[in-house]
């Protein structure tokens, strides 16, 4: 019998991520036995405890809808209800393969084969058992609040080219209050789901005819594109930035040398034959700055050297693992590169991490996590770079961090191999944090390349190279800021920021007019004079999500005078045009999130 650690500790602390792990690996193997029960003839495969949830993958005869969700929800209360304790036995290979054999379950037999040598553990409860390798509550009675949530495919072992199974999905938490919560929150998020508004507001489309993973930008996404791209160039003018533009392919040879087409393949689509040349598509903007540093020998005077670029990537993801926006094949990258001398690299880091908040707070984002992953000091072959090097770009990371007074959580193990990271995680309006911001040393590629720099007595040395962004991509940001604002961008996004509202035909010259005055304050307006009822342009206006909209009705144009509705609902009357368009212009100009010199609703 083997006794486990989470069985132990998790009546003592039942809000911990060790209990909630626990608890929802058991849930996965009691709903695994309820759907075996339920459907004859269904083959398991894994069922791992994930991020607020768990999963199991089955090959079934059965397809699974969310109408089976009831039922199979009432056999896993019913087996929970049973108080079956989880044991843990440990079994021979042969011993293992026999018992997998007798059950024809040939995934588990594939798993198997990949375990010789090791040592092999099954867990049971009731009548089931799983090969596994642990992490389990001590009985099937603590498994008291949970759901199944949805249904989708997913390939053996992620390959395409494997057997497509069907993977259920469900939510464990320790408390009916906790689970309450969760559902309210993916309830919320249903709501705010960009790929859903995206098409309500005509901002962007996948089109199948270009394949998928590829994103349209229709010309209101387009535009709040602009925008984002011209704050951020302007931000990164003013901060030091150098722009530079890049091709969208290069030769193998350069990925070769900087070890993408090893370490990356799998990320990157195939080559293409260019009379005698491979070229391949860039899956990154790093090595073609590096290019543009190394076009000729550089002085310490130029340094810091600051590159940035919006260049546009390929990634060869699988289509099971495409998202909207957030998880794509091609997008654009708001990527920099900063080349500097050892002893600047933490004011660098520094004035990084000042452009992200800034990016935060600009963009209406006002809580964030930081986390900063180094190097697993116990096994420093596995990276590269000097142990000094680790030390002095962790050192500087820290270091910031602290000064600032900026709390933050230490990673150790989770850097990658060429150097360590600070990650910004921010937080949206409903809770769940998006990873965005990095800053990232790189001991790797300046090796690699042979990147040198002419110091100040006249000695060659390697620049340290760090790594920036800030959107992550374009695409991803703004589906995540979609979701956050729930399509309700501040005025100085939003595609539309003004539309004008009549009541009959003949406020139709007078609206005219006030669209034109408008336009040349440089604000966003658009005029709905259909014979239609009032009510009705409203309720359109709501649905496109404008900020503000103006009922021009003849009792307004005799006293010359706006009445004006927010999209929340609020409403001012007898206000005069000039203060509408000041008020506007000035909202515009510092960006703000949300308006208050409308008070009244």
């Amino acid at each position: 019998m083997i006794k486990e650690k989470s069985a132990e500790t998790s009546a003592s602390n039942p809000h911990s991520q060790e209990f909630l792990d626990a608890l929802r690996h058991s849930c996965a193997h009691v709903m695994a036995q309820a759907v075996q029960e339920l459907f004859p003839g269904t083959k398991i495969t894994i069922g791992p405890a994930i991020e607020n949830g768990f999963y199991y993958d089955f090959d079934s005869p059965h397809r699974f809808t969310e109408e089976d969700f009831p039922k199979i929800e009432k056999r896993m209360r019913q087996i929970a209800e049973g108080n079956h304790a989880f044991k843990g036995q440990e079994m021979s290979f042969e011993e293992a393969r026999k018992f997998w054999e007798a059950r024809g379950e040939k995934y588990k037999l594939e798993i198997l084969e990949g375990l010789k040598g090791q040592k092999i553990t099954h867990y049971s409860h009731d009548a089931y058992v799983d090969l596994c390798r642990g992490g389990h509550l001590e009985s099937t009675k603590e498994l008291r609040h949970f759901k199944l949530l949805s249904v989708a495919g997913a390939y053996w072992r992620g390959d395409e080219k494997n057997a497509m199974l069907q993977r259920i999905y469900g939510t464990a938490w320790a408390t009916k209050e906790d689970l309450d919560k969760h559902l309210k929150m993916l309830e919320e998020a249903r709501a705010r789901d960009h790929r859903k508004l995206g098409a309500a507001l005509d901002l962007f489309s996948i089109q199948e005819k270009a394949g998928p993973g590829l994103i349209f930008w229709h010309p209101k996404g387009a535009l709040i594109r602009y925008l984002m791209e011209n704050w951020l160039k302007s931000e990164a003018l003013n901060r030091g930035y150098e722009f530079v533009q890049t091709p969208h392919i290069a030769e193998i040879g350069l990925w070769e040398t900087s070890g993408h087409t090893s370490f990356f393949k799998q990320n990157m689509f195939e080559p293409m034959k260019v009379e005698a040349a491979s070229y391949q598509l860039k899956p990154m903007n790093c090595p073609f700055h590096i290019l543009i540093y190394q076009n000729r020998l550089r002085s310490y005077r130029e340094l810091p050297l600051r590159l940035a670029e919006l260049g546009t990537v390929y990634r060869y993801e699988r289509s099971g693992v495409l998202h909207g926006l957030l998880r794509v094949r091609g997008f654009t990258q708001d990527d920099a590169h900063i080349f500097c001398a050892p002893d600047s690299a933490e004011s660098e880091v520094e004035s990084c991490l000042d452009f992200a908040l800034e990016v935060f707070k600009v963009f209406g984002f006002d809580r964030y996590a930081i986390e900063v992953s180094t190097w697993d000091s116990k096994n420093p072959s596995a990276y590269s770079g000097k142990k000094e090097d680790w030390a002095h770009a962790q050192n500087a990371l820290e270091s910031v961090l602290k000064r600032r007074s900026v709390p933050y959580q230490l990673i150790a193990g989770e850097a990658a191999f060429y150097g360590p990271k600070i990650d910004i995680k921010l937080i949206d309006a409903i809770g769940r944090p998006w990873q965005l911001s990095t800053v990232q040393f790189d001991f790797n590629l300046p090796g690699k390349f042979g990147l040198e720099y002419v110091s100040a007595n006249g000695i060659r040395q390697k620049p340290l190279m760090i790594h920036r962004a800030l959107f992550g991509s374009f695409e991803r940001f703004f589906g995540i800021l979609i979701e956050h604002y729930a399509g309700n961008f501040p005025l100085w996004l939003a595609p539309v920021q003004v539309k004008i509202l009549t009541l009959t035909e003949t406020e139709e010259n007078p609206a005219r007019s006030l669209a034109e005055n408008l336009s040349k304050a440089g604000l966003r307006v658009s005029l709905d004079l259909r014979p239609e009822k009032i009510s009705a342009k409203i309720r359109d206006a709501q649905l496109e999500k404008i900020p503000y909209m103006v009922v021009l009705g003849p009792k307004d144009v005799a006293a010359k005078t706006l009445s004006i509705r927010l999209r929340d609902g609020r409403q001012a009357h007898g206000v005069s045009e000039e203060k509408f368009i000041q008020e506007l212009t000035q909202e515009n100009a510092a960006k703000t999130l949300y308006p208050s010199w409308i008070d009244s609703k």
